[in-house]
């Protein structure tokens, strides 16, 4: 299956079957969404991997009737930093070195140069910025699902407040993103066979 026809066979599912992932499934997903494109490679987000059928059941409550959080195979929630700063880039920095093997001397000049970009965000901008970069891996997890024929249906209609309390989010310096249900879709779900709907090329597609 080649890239445009897992987007097209890929939909919002609105009814999963009981058939559970297999862990290395999910982990492959995973692992693919850890590779997501993310400003200065920062990542300032976590992914948090849902299979405890009891904590999705303790979220039900407070995902706006969406049974897709307690039926799904796994649940998995991107979360992003609520301290975003120069800690931010030495986390990566430290990380960068031990890849590459290169000195801090080497890399000095970038480091800096992505603090300042980053002090000169206010503390709203930052928040904002580190939910971009979720929102960057959400394409990823969503396409690599789709690829990997993993059904999947994003959502960010919940209470953010309470899935963080439940979660201990705020303790751990993060807040909801925006939660994404995993499995296989129900032989009963009819949306599967609904054509997608998407702007044709003309409407949607600039070219110079």
């Amino acid at each position: 299956m080649n890239i445009n026809e897992a987007l097209d066979w890929r939909y919002a599912v609105r009814e999963f079957s009981n058939q559970k992932l297999e862990d290395d499934e999910v982990e492959n997903l995973i692992e693919a969404t850890r590779k997501s494109a993310s400003s200065y490679g920062l990542q300032p987000y976590k992914l948090i991997v849902i299979k405890s059928t009891a904590i999705r059941r303790d979220l039900l409550p407070h995902s706006f009737g969406q049974r897709k959080v307690l039926d799904c195979s796994h649940l998995v929630v991107l979360a992003a930093y609520t301290d975003i700063g120069d800690h931010t880039v030495d986390r990566y920095i430290d990380q960068l070195m031990k890849v590459r093997g290169v000195s801090y001397d080497d890399i000095a000049g970038y480091a800096c140069h992505m603090k300042d970009a980053l002090s000169a965000k206010t503390n709203r901008e930052k928040r904002e910025w580190a939910h971009q970069q979720a929102y960057i891996a959400l394409g990823t997890l969503l396409t690599a699902a789709a690829a990997l024929k993993i059904d999947s249906c994003p959502m960010t209609g919940f209470n953010h407040a309470a899935y963080d309390e439940v979660l201990g989010l705020t303790d751990m310096g993060l807040e909801v993103s925006s939660i994404v249900s995993l499995g296989h879709r129900s032989p009963e779900d009819v949306n599967a066979q609904l054509p997608k709907v998407r702007f044709d090329d003309e409407d949607i597609v600039i070219r110079f």
